[in-house]
Formats: structure tokens, sequence, C-alpha cells
């Protein structure tokens, strides 16, 4: 993906200048490899926006972050055409019993995106985590699972054989091979049903995904695909069902997935965007979680009480200030 380009530059460090708020939080479970979530909040005229991008982002691709933060701040989100999401619970790659604890106290949540390819962890150890998960949810419930990227096509087939029976059944697996020709051999050769992620989100060319029928799904994830609008445009240029998903943000930036999960013009399945739950604190008093297995679109607004309670050190926001200056710099030169 590429940078925001030049025009809006001169406004992204006019909204940068006005005194972005730095927070950190632990998560209570490791996840992505993460133990510590951290980002930026701005303010501007439309409200509150959220740039966080991973550590292991480089500046150029960290700036289209920086391009839907901004977007939140000074543009605002498109109407909504529906005021409630569907959301899955999300199981880190856990015990069994954690797993089933997670999805017990999910807010009635009944899909559940479970983690698989965690290194060091085996199959068997999926396996029991799958299982856990279909005891809890049920019968009824839905599975989809995520190996992000991390197998080849002939693990993949052979994983998901093994898996599609411990869960029961699976809706889906997301990323399970790095590169969208392999997605495109597994997809050929499974009947389990193949979401594209990092195909989309980190791709120069995300429509190879339609192209090489790589995909039967999309996951679109706001702060990573330039905003609610970007990505917007590229669901209708992709032509595939759409979930969207979070990028481990605080309840200021899962704000703009709902607003992107409520604009779309149908959302078939239920959203990742129920991810608050994985960190200690969060940016707003009052955090975006789910109720009967679905959140309201709204958006809630830090206070002062909530921004103090996840302030990172002056260590880290001096860090996150350099970066910022490398995103606008990435910026102009896109």
């Amino acid at each position: 993906m590429v940078g925001p380009g030049a025009p809006i530059v001169a406004t992204m460090r006019a909204l940068l200048t006005s005194e972005p708020v730095v927070w950190s939080t632990p998560l209570r479970t490791r996840f992505r490899g993460l133990d510590v979530r951290d980002g930026v909040l701005v303010r501007g005229d439309a409200g509150w926006g959220e740039i966080s991008p991973f550590w292991d982002y480089g500046a150029r691709e960290s700036a289209v972050w920086l391009r839907a933060g901004l977007e939140a701040a000074e543009e605002g989100w498109p109407a909504p055409v529906r005021t409630s999401i569907p959301v899955n619970v999300t199981v880190p790659a856990v015990g069994p019993e954690a797993a089933a604890r997670i999805v017990r106290s999910s807010g009635g949540c009944t899909t559940a995106k479970v983690k698989v390819a965690e290194p060091g962890q085996s199959v068997v150890e999926e396996e029991a985590r799958l299982e856990a998960v279909r005891d809890a949810l049920g019968p009824g419930g839905r599975i989809r699972i995520d190996a992000n990227g991390a197998w080849d096509v002939e693990t993949a087939l052979a994983r998901l054989a093994r898996l599609d029976r411990a869960a029961g059944g699976l809706e889906y697996v997301e990323q399970p091979c790095p590169t969208v020709e392999e997605l495109a051999a597994v997809r050929r050769r499974t009947d389990v049903p193949v979401a594209a992620d990092e195909s989309i989100r980190r791709a120069e060319d995300p429509i190879e995904v339609r192209r090489l029928a790589a995909a039967d799904i999309v996951v679109l994830k706001v702060q990573p695909l330039g905003g609610v609008r970007a990505c917007l445009r590229l669901a209708e240029r992709v032509g595939l069902p759409v979930v969207v998903s979070s990028a481990l943000e605080s309840s200021v930036g899962i704000a703009a997935g709902l607003a992107l999960a409520a604009a779309l013009p149908e959302l078939s399945y239920a959203c990742g965007l129920a991810t608050v739950h994985l960190l200690e604190r969060d940016t707003v008093d009052e955090p975006l979680l789910p109720v009967d297995g679905a959140i309201a679109v709204h958006r809630p607004e830090p206070t002062e009480r909530s921004l103090a309670a996840v302030r990172a050190s002056d260590a880290t926001a001096a860090r996150w200030s350099e970066r910022l200056d490398a995103m606008v710099t990435a910026g102009e030169r896109a």
C-alpha cells in the first residue's frame, strides 16, 4: 500500500502538534507476539482518531495508518446503514481451559476466531483448543481459525483436515499461507472457505486475490488500509464478502472498525472487533465490548481519567514522537 500523499501532509503535521496522547497498556494474554500494546490518539474537528501501527511496520507502511487516524479526527465517517455489528470472540493460542473460559465470558458471542500456528505449539494442542471452543460455543456456534500465513500449502491442507474435524466444522480459515498463489492453491484443494487478510492489507496489489480466485472472503482492517472510505472503495473493487477486523486497537480505533462495518452495503459474517478485552486498560471509560454477541455502533469519547490510566511513559512518548515524524516524512515522499 502507498503512503497518504503530499496534499494532506500539512494537515497531518498540524494535527500532530495539537497535543497527541501516547497510550500504552499491557495485554491480558500474549497476542501476536506482544505483551504490550501502545499507540497515539489525536483529536480534530470530527473527534478522536487512533494511530497505532505495530512496531515491526516501517515508516512507509505506517503512514497509511496515519491517514486513517487523520480521517477519523478531521473528516469523520460515512453514514451507517446498521446500528449493531455482530462480532466474534478472539481466542489466543492458549490452553483448552483458558479458551473455553474466554468464549463463555465473551458477552454472548456465538462465533469464535481461534489462533493457530503458534510457534512451538503442536497440532494436538490446536485440536484441544478447538474442541474446548466447540464445547463452550455449543453445536450451533461458528468457529474460524487464523494461521497468519504460517503454513505452506501441504502443511495447510494437512492441518485443515485435522482442525476442521476438531472444530466440528470450520466457518473459514484466515490467511493459511503467506502468498496469494498459495492461497489459491489451498482453496482449490479444500472444502474449508479461505479468507485473505495479509494478502489484502500488506499487498501492493490487493485485487490480485480476486484475479487469482484465491479467497472466498476478505478481511479488512481500517488503519492498515488507510481509513473507512479507503476500505469501502476496496471492498467494492474486490467484490467478495467482507469481515471487518481490528488491529488490536483501543476503543478509539475499534470505533473506526464499527463505522466501516456499519457502512458496508452487506455484512454476512460476524466481525473481528471484540478485541478490547485483550487489553488490561482502555483509552475510554466504557470500552467497546459485545452485549448479546454484538457491539452497538457508537463512538466513545476518552476522558481525562481514562487517558491518565493509559498514559505512556516519557520514553515511550518520545519514541512515538520520532516515529510520527518518520511517518509524515514518508507521506511527503509518497
